[in-house]
């Protein structure tokens, strides 16, 4: 099988004249960049790494960014990138975690990288304006070079980290010959033809940003850099480089299609669309159908632990569902208070969603982290912390997180269904539903609005009762908010509501009337 840098080497073979990657004023065909990826890959190995060692990269969405993550996959280096918001502490953790020989990071992360104690140990690699690097990216770049194949398709790839919202966040190590499953499995369900373009906007510390850019290097595409996201530079981006399809998480399609200049912006060269990260609401799937009218709506449910699980192909035809299982992936979902693959639920009931570890996209388990292991692999399986049904047409949904149950007068409640619901509504902007410690109940259903135009609890209420949404799933409260609290990948962070963490709208408006 191929390792990455040799499939990197086939579309510098097949298209060298072709545009490679857009970073504003810079472009740079497939045989251009190959001579700075090797210029990269030159400057790591004189710096003293070696095939296996791990490299922290502190970088936005940046041609240097995706350079280095080329030239580690030519080395048998294993990229690992973190957060551009990471603080100290956090850089702290993963260079020890890793045990990572050095660290390159820009101007954004100049502060939190001096403060690291860890990282004064470590080699220093800059790129730009910073304080403190003994090495610079820009004088690698001084003399070009070919890039030399070092690594083999068992080697590891990359090292992402989850999140950690609950916890230290977990190193998920992928080897070359998963991530390059991956993205070929992520060009055929998505459809994507020889020379398409992409905004490479999603995080390249997070899997659906490196999904783009190992998959647009597959069909010698172009892959236009967004730093950091800013719907104005979006907008611009698909208009000028005709951007053929977009691959975002709904957070940043919500931002698009609210930017005052949408409506007059050339989008006509988007065909395809597709979405993952996240659940997508009623009102914004349709939404997007409507303004954009692709040939191709793709919802992609996975994770960084094994990429696809699921898809479906016509999401807005059948919204909220996830589809089936994706090429490459069986799955199940089994009862929630089981560790057995075998405990499956019948149609319509709700339970965990598992997936098995013999799909060719998955991991093999966490990086030193014995405890995450036990929770998560069971029998060859991987139970994801994701709750969902079948429905009968043998289509899977994804209802949200088991620590985002509700539990509420011994019901477990779903938050997503609820959101599904009132985001239909024309007044709300955006909705997360939590559930809030209660007396009575336990917890009760709680939801948090932001609003497009006023609007009371009352209305939203009567809006909830005309819907086929269960009475005992009807928010009890609704708090009206300036922001949704999210992620940096656009996840609702729900801890963040339940513990009081946003800004209330100026408004006082009367509680919903009782069941």
């Amino acid at each position: 099988m191929l390792d990455l840098g040799r499939t990197f080497l086939q579309s510098v073979e097949r298209s060298p004249r072709e545009v490679a990657i857009v970073d504003g004023a810079l472009r740079l065909s497939y045989y251009q960049w190959a001579r700075r990826i090797g210029a990269a890959q030159r400057g790591l190995a004189a710096a003293g790494l070696v095939r296996g060692d791990h490299l922290l990269v502190v970088l936005q969405n940046r041609w240097e960014m995706a350079t280095l993550h080329w030239a580690c996959q030519f080395a048998g280096i294993v990229m690992t990138p973190l957060n551009w918001r990471a603080k100290p502490e956090e850089i702290d953790y993963c260079l020890a975690d890793a045990e990572a020989k050095a660290i390159v990071w820009e101007q954004v992360a100049d502060a939190a990288v001096a403060a690291s104690s860890a990282a004064s140990r470590a080699l220093l690699i800059g790129v730009g304006d910073v304080h403190g690097a003994t090495l610079r990216f820009e004088d690698w770049m001084a003399a070009e070079a070919e890039p030399m194949p070092r690594a083999e398709a068992n080697d590891w790839s990359l090292m992402l980290y989850t999140s950690g919202t609950t916890g230290k966040p977990k190193g998920v190590p992928r080897r070359h010959r998963a991530e390059r499953i991956a993205a070929l499995a992520h060009v055929a369900q998505n459809r994507y033809g020889v020379g398409e373009c992409t905004l490479g906007v999603m995080p390249l510390y997070h899997t659906m940003g490196v999904r783009s850019l190992l998959s647009l290097a597959l069909i010698d595409g172009r892959f236009v850099c967004i730093p950091r996201f800013d719907a104005t530079r979006a907008l611009e981006a698909i208009r000028d480089e005709e951007v053929t399809h977009l691959y975002l998480v709904p957070t940043l399609y919500h931002d698009l299609l609210s930017h005052p200049s949408f409506a007059s912006t050339d989008t006509r060269s988007v065909r395809k669309l597709g979405f993952a990260g996240a659940p997508m609401h009623d009102a914004l799937l349709k939404r997007l159908q409507t303004v954009f009218e692709p040939e191709l709506f793709v919802n992609h449910y996975g994770s960084s632990e094994i990429y696809t699980f699921s898809i479906n192909q016509r999401a807005a035809e059948k919204p909220g569902s996830a589809g089936r299982a994706g090429l490459n992936t069986r799955l199940r979902v089994v009862r929630l208070d089981q560790r057995d693959p075998e405990c499956a639920t019948a149609p319509m009931e709700e339970g965990q969603i598992i997936a098995e570890l013999r799909s060719d996209e998955a991991f093999e388990g966490y990086h030193k982290r014995a405890d995450a292991d036990a929770k998560s692999l069971h029998r060859g399986w991987y139970f994801t912390g994701d709750t969902g049904y079948v429905d009968g047409d043998g289509d899977l949904f994804v209802t949200g997180r088991v620590d985002d149950m509700i539990i509420s007068g011994g019901e477990n409640i779903s938050p997503v269904d609820i959101e599904s619901v009132l985001s239909l509504h024309p007044a709300v902007d955006e909705v997360a539903v939590a559930g809030l410690q209660d007396e009575r109940w336990g917890q009760k259903v709680v939801a948090f609005v932001k609003a497009r135009v006023p609007v009371d609890a009352q209305a939203l209420d009567a809006h909830c009762r005309d819907s086929d949404l269960v009475n005992f799933k009807r928010p009890r409260d609704y708090v009206f908010v300036r922001e949704i609290p999210k992620s940096p990948v656009g996840k609702v962070l729900r801890r963040k509501l339940q513990s009081g963490e946003y800004e209330p709208e100026d408004t006082t408006l009367p509680a919903v009337p009782p069941a």
